[in-house]
């Protein structure tokens, strides 16, 4: 039993390392994504906070219905907090945002819940 599990570990490392940086990238997200985050979004206008998405499962990458190609805009769904306190208060609800990677700042991070 041990020498199975051994032998499919490394069988996926070594996979794993034959994949481009970008397919691993997707690998990881995908493993994180189905772990679960508590994922926060901060989008900026210059220095000054103007939005913020809390309770984030994960954000994704748009990809075209008929030729596959990545699109300049990521997605995803999380309370929409309205005052900026990190927690989902009363009145703030689940909401699809996008966000373009010309738009102004933003940081995505997973919150510390400890």
């Amino acid at each position: 039993m041990k020498l199975s599990i051994a032998l499919f570990s490394a069988a996926v490392a070594f996979s794993f390392v034959g994949c481009t940086q970008e397919t691993q990238n997707s690998l990881s997200r995908s493993l994180q994504n189905w772990t679960g985050t508590n994922g926060v979004l901060d989008v900026y206008a210059g220095d000054k906070l103007v939005h913020k998405f809390i309770k984030i499962d994960k954000v994704s990458t748009a990809y075209g219905t008929n030729d596959g190609k990545m699109r300049p805009y990521r997605y995803g769904y999380g309370v929409d907090d309205l005052n900026f306190n990190g927690k989902a208060d009363p009145g703030e609800k689940k909401v699809y945002f996008e966000f373009s990677d010309y738009s102004t700042s933003y940081i995505f991070y997973e919150r510390n819940t400890k």
